[in-house]
């Protein structure tokens, strides 16, 4: 990537204050298991959940916005303390303005995470799209950033690292949320020998 995409890419990136993210194929691998009875089971990623947890620490919130209506979607958006979940939405496009107004935020701080052609509507529509690493390539070619993990195995975390260290966000969350220090920063020193050292501040 060219040194004036990068920068562009970063102040999109800056200026994210709502994460939208599509939920089959984005946090689950898009396979959908019908137990002996018909009922759906989806499987989610760990990783991906405390993602968005670290988020909503730093004040970003998420949306879940998806086609197919799912108990085990109400469940997972309940224990991530989703901001909120749209459910049988067909075009996904039809909730955007409502989220616009609702939140009183611009189309240009909203990321969109999608896999498949139904994302690719709202992702043209904001700020900053982006295409899990197993999407369509209608998907691929609408976004400006596609990540090198699979949905469903780590994309939306991606994503949450992502924002939340562009934005300088980042360590400060671990220690609000977890306790964990900042590393600490090494300086150069010279020894009785004028041989380089380094020496945690």
């Amino acid at each position: 990537m060219r040194r004036a995409q990068q920068e562009s890419l970063k102040e999109k990136i800056k200026r994210v204050k709502l994460l939208i993210l599509d939920v089959d194929g984005v946090l689950t691998d898009g396979r959908i298991i019908y137990d002996s009875e018909g009922r759906q089971l989806r499987l989610f990623d760990a990783q991906d959940g405390t993602g968005i947890l670290l988020l909503a620490a730093a004040g970003i919130k998420t949306i879940m916005v998806t086609i197919l209506p799912s108990r085990a979607i109400e469940c997972r958006a309940k224990d991530l303390r989703v901001e909120e979940l749209y459910q049988g939405v067909k075009p996904k496009t039809k909730v955007l303005q409502q989220i616009l107004e609702k939140h009183g935020i611009a189309k240009e701080e909203i990321c969109y995470v999608g896999d498949d052609v139904v994302d690719v509507g709202v992702m043209r529509s904001i700020g900053f799209p982006v295409a899990v690493k197993n999407a369509t390539r209608d998907v691929k070619d609408a976004a400006c950033y596609v990540t090198k993990c699979t949905g469903g195995r780590g994309a939306v975390r991606e994503i949450a690292e992502l924002i939340l260290t562009t934005q300088g966000k980042w360590r400060d969350v671990l220690e609000k949320e977890f306790g964990i220090p900042p590393r600490p920063r090494k300086r150069a020193l010279l020894d009785k020998r004028g041989a380089i050292t380094k020496e945690d501040r």
